[in-house]
C-alpha cells in the first residue's frame, strides 16, 4: 500500500516560483561599464569585482552574484537566512546555495520586467508596504523593535527599504504571471498527468469537508439609518461653517484606522484597494468641496477631497455605522433559533432554509453553500482550514446543524449564523473522478512550472550573469554559467 503523503514526491520541486517570495531581501543596483567593471551606485560602500589590466579577475568580498543591472551581496544572503529561520524554515531552505538560487530568480524575472516595461502602481506598492509594516508592528508589539531589527533610525528609512523590496517583488511576480497568464490544461492533459504518476507515488488527500451557512442579520430601522445621516449631515454643515473636518473624524468616525489621522487617506488612485462607491464619490469632487452622506458596505460616510495631484487625491472621511437597536438583536436570535429547530426537525431542508432567509447575498442562492477562496473549489481540506471554522465544523457530522454563532461584521456589529457540513470525504488516495478538481490543478501547476523553467533557460542565455567562485558549487549555478 502507498505511504500516505500529503504531496506527490513527483511533484515536490514543482512550486511556482511565486510561492518562493518568502524571503525579504535587500537590493543594490550596478551598472557595467566597457571593460566589463561591476560597479556598485552607491558609492560610500562599494564593492567592486574588476578587470585588472590583464584581465586578473580579482575579488573583493562582499559579492555573492550578479543578474541584469542587480548585484547580490552576501548581506543580503544573510539577512535571508535570518529571515528564513525566523519564520520557522529549516534545513535546506536555510543553505545559502538555496536562498541565492530563489534571489537569482527573483532578479532574472525583475530586470526582463524592466526589459519589457512592464508598468507598477507605485500606490499598490505603497499599500501593500503600509500593510506589511503594520502587521510587522502587531507581530512584534512595537514600531522600534522593528527598527531595531532591520538597523533603521526611523519609520521612513524602514519604509523606504520595504518599498524598494515590495517593488522589485512586484515587478518579478507581474512578469513571471506574463509569462503563465495563457497556460491552460484540457481533460486530456490532466488524464495523461494523472496517468504518468507511478502507483506508489499517488498522493492522499487529506479529509475534506463542505459546508453552508446560514447568516440572519438585525434589522437596521429606517428610523436609525436617517438619524446616521441626519448626523452626518450636521456634521458637513459645521464644516461647511468654518469648523475642521480632521478634528471631527477624530471625534466621531467609527473608521478607527483613519479617526486617528483624522480621516485621513493618502494617496488614492483608481486603482487603490477601496470599495468602489468611496473611490467613485471622491473623484467625482472638486478640491475643497464635501460630499454629501453615501453608503458602501461598510457603512455611511461623508468625504472631503483635501488635495488633487495629478491622478492621486488625498482625501479625509467620516465613516458612521446605524445603530442596532437590542429589540432587533432579539428578533434576530430568535429567528435563526427557529429556524434551526425547523431544520432539526425536518420541516426544511438547509438548503431551502438558507434560498430563503439567509441575509448573506454571497451564498444565498446557492443554499448556503461556502466556497474555498483558496482553490476557489467548494471543498475544504480539514488541515488547511480556517482555524475559526474549523473549531465551528469539526465536530459536526454530514448533515449535522451546528449551534447558533455570533459574530461581528465589517460595522462591529452582531450578527447570528449556524452552519451544516453538507458532505464529508475522509482521507483517501487520490481518485481521478472524485479529485478531478484538485489533480487538474496540480497539472496546471507542473505546466506553469515547466514554462517558467523553459523561460528562464531562454533568457539566461542574453542576460548578464555572474556569481561568485564561493556559490560556483552550488547544485543550480551550472544551469545559471554560460
Amino acid at each position: 500500500m502507498p505511504s500516505k503523503i500529503m504531496i506527490m514526491k513527483y511533484l515536490n520541486n514543482l512550486t511556482l516560483l511565486s510561492a518562493l517570495f518568502i524571503v525579504n531581501w535587500s537590493w543594490s543596483q550596478i551598472t557595467i561599464d566597457e571593460k566589463d567593471n561591476l560597479i556598485k551606485d552607491d558609492k560610500k560602500e562599494s564593492k567592486l569585482v574588476v578587470d585588472n589590466l590583464d584581465n586578473q579577475r580579482v575579488k573583493v568580498d562582499g559579492i555573492a552574484a550578479v543578474v541584469g543591472e542587480y548585484l547580490i551581496l552576501e548581506s543580503d544572503i544573510a539577512k535571508a537566512q535570518e529571515d528564513q529561520k525566523a519564520q520557522g524554515f529549516s534545513g535546506e531552505e536555510t543553505s545559502k546555495c538555496f536562498i541565492l538560487k530563489q534571489i537569482m530568480e527573483n532578479k532574472l524575472f525583475a530586470h526582463h520586467a524592466i526589459q519589457d516595461s512592464i508598468e507598477i502602481q507605485e500606490e499598490m506598492v505603497n499599500s501593500r508596504t503600509e500593510q506589511q509594516l503594520q502587521y510587522m508592528v502587531n507581530q512584534a508589539g512595537s514600531l522600534q523593535k522593528i527598527l531595531d531589527f532591520y538597523g533603521k533610525d526611523t519609520e521612513e528609512e524602514l519604509k523606504k527599504e520595504l518599498f524598494d523590496i515590495n517593488f522589485e517583488t512586484v515587478l518579478a511576480q507581474e512578469m513571471q504571471g506574463s509569462v503563465v497568464e495563457e497556460i491552460e490544461v484540457t481533460p486530456a492533459e490532466v488524464r495523461q498527468f494523472f496517468d504518468k504518476i507511478p502507483e506508489d507515488e499517488k498522493p492522499f488527500f487529506g479529509t475534506q469537508v463542505e459546508v453552508s451557512q446560514i447568516v440572519i442579520e438585525p434589522e437596521v430601522t429606517e428610523e436609525q439609518t436617517q438619524k446616521t445621516l441626519d448626523f452626518l449631515n450636521k456634521i458637513r454643515q459645521e464644516v461647511l461653517d468654518g469648523a475642521r473636518f480632521s478634528s471631527r473624524a477624530v471625534l466621531y468616525s467609527d473608521d478607527r484606522r483613519s479617526r486617528r489621522e483624522g480621516g485621513r487617506i493618502s494617496d488614492v488612485s483608481r486603482d487603490s484597494p477601496l470599495v468602489k462607491e468611496f473611490k467613485d464619490t471622491a473623484f467625482s469632487l472638486e478640491e475643497g468641496e464635501i460630499s454629501k452622506p453615501f453608503k458602501t458596505e461598510f457603512g455611511w460616510h461623508i468625504l472631503l477631497v483635501e488635495k488633487i495631484r495629478g491622478q492621486f487625491i488625498d482625501v479625509r472621511h467620516i465613516l458612521k455605522f446605524p445603530e442596532i437597536t437590542d429589540e432587533a438583536i432579539e428578533k434576530a436570535q430568535k429567528e435563526i433559533q427557529t429556524l434551526r429547530t425547523r431544520i432539526v426537525d425536518g420541516e426544511i431542508s438547509f438548503e431551502e432554509a438558507a434560498k430563503e432567509f439567509s441575509d448573506e447575498e454571497e451564498t444565498k442562492e446557492s443554499g448556503g453553500q461556502l466556497i474555498n477562496d483558496a482553490t476557489l473549489d467548494k471543498r475544504f481540506e480539514l488541515s488547511k482550514m480556517d482555524p475559526d471554522l474549523y473549531n465551528k465544523i469539526i465536530n459536526l457530522d454530514e448533515g449535522q446543524v451546528s449551534p447558533v454563532y455570533t459574530e461581528s461584521n465589517k460595522q462591529q456589529q452582531p450578527f447570528f449564523k449556524i452552519l451544516t457540513v453538507t458532505k464529508r470525504l475522509e482521507e483517501h488516495e487520490a481518485n481521478f473522478n472524485k479529485d478531478y478538481a484538485r489533480i487538474s490543478d496540480l497539472a496546471l501547476k507542473q505546466k506553469k512550472v515547466r514554462e517558467i523553467q523553459k523561460w528562464q533557460k531562454s533568457k539566461m542565455k542574453d542576460t548578464y550573469i555572474k556569481i561568485s567562485e564561493d556559490y560556483k558549487t552550488c547544485d543550480f549555478a551550472k544551469d545559471w554559467l554560460k
